[in-house]
């Protein structure tokens, strides 16, 4: 493990540096890792997983993966590198951000860091806060991703995450994969699953009709908080801000369908799923570019 010309890439336009989904198991080249960000005030962005603990594991470890006869990945994989980052992040200064953040001990870590000042911030992804593991349809590899679909007491410590502020953004952990490599045993198949076409229907379903967050909160989620996350202009509508908008209709009846999806790749658990709430349209740069 070694850093990445992290300065050359501030000066190519950079606005955060990342594991990239593979940890970083050595705590002394997270530490410089965090000491260089914080130098030219970026934050470090890090997929917490102890490679150790989730070694050769498919799904959450629990009562399930006995069920299913699946190797499990413990929560704890999880929640001791998110306490390594944060104190880390403690010692350094660093601006540190938890990428799709899963468990309930990991959410009270961050919302600790913050009651102390510390510089933390976390996302989640619709599927951590709509489905847990007891959903996984036997052997389905359309339900594996990483972190693993966790208990209903991890989601629902999540979903309290994104009510009193703890969480700061939703992000879809947006992973295609071809037929292919999907079609095969669960343990021989690639972790992730697709995710944007369904987030904001997902956040309707979950978190807006249930009356646990309003509207504005759930936009805040998807926009000015990841912004705020990255330090970009982004994310407002206001005069000079970037004219990239979602229309969405909170009444909108649709139903999620694998096969029309604009994706290319058809690994979701969601196909079939029917919401009401969701995206009519998307612009970028001012002009209309979904629906074409």
């Amino acid at each position: 493990e070694e850093l990445a010309a992290i300065g050359s890439m501030v000066q190519a336009g950079i606005v955060a540096v990342s594991d990239d989904g593979r940890p970083v198991m050595n705590a002394r080249v997270m530490r410089r890792a965090m000491e260089m960000a914080k130098s030219f005030g970026i934050p470090v962005i890090d997929h917490c997983e102890d490679l150790h603990l989730s070694s050769g594991g498919d799904m959450h470890e629990g009562l399930h993966s006995v069920r299913l006869g699946l190797r499990g990945i413990p929560a704890a994989s999880e929640d001791v590198m998110v306490a390594r980052d944060i104190l880390l992040a403690e010692l350094t200064g660093a601006r540190f951000h938890v990428a799709h953040l899963s468990t309930r001990h990991a959410v009270e870590m961050v919302a600790f860091a913050k009651t102390r000042g510390l510089k933390v911030t976390c996302e989640t992804t619709p599927h951590h806060f709509a489905i847990t593991d007891d959903d996984i349809l036997p052997y389905d590899s359309n339900f594996k991703m990483k972190p693993p679909l966790r208990s209903a007491c991890d989601l629902g410590a999540v979903t309290q995450g994104l009510v009193n502020g703890t969480v700061d953004a939703i992000a879809t952990d947006h992973a295609p994969h071809p037929g292919s490599e999907k079609m095969q045993e669960f343990e021989k198949c690639p972790f992730g699953i697709l995710g944007l076409e369904t987030a904001i229907g997902l956040a309707f379903d979950r978190l807006v009709h249930p009356g646990k967050i309003s509207v504005q909160r759930m936009v805040e989620l998807f926009t000015t908080g990841p912004a705020r996350v990255l330090n970009l202009a982004a994310g407002k509508i206001e005069a000079g801000a970037p004219a990239d908008l979602t229309i969405i209709d909170p009444q909108h009846q649709w139903t999620y369908d694998v096969n029309r999806s604009c994706s290319k790749s058809r690994n979701s658990p969601f196909d079939g799923r029917q919401f009401v709430g969701g995206p009519r349209a998307t612009i970028v740069a001012g002009k209309i570019v979904w629906p074409v």
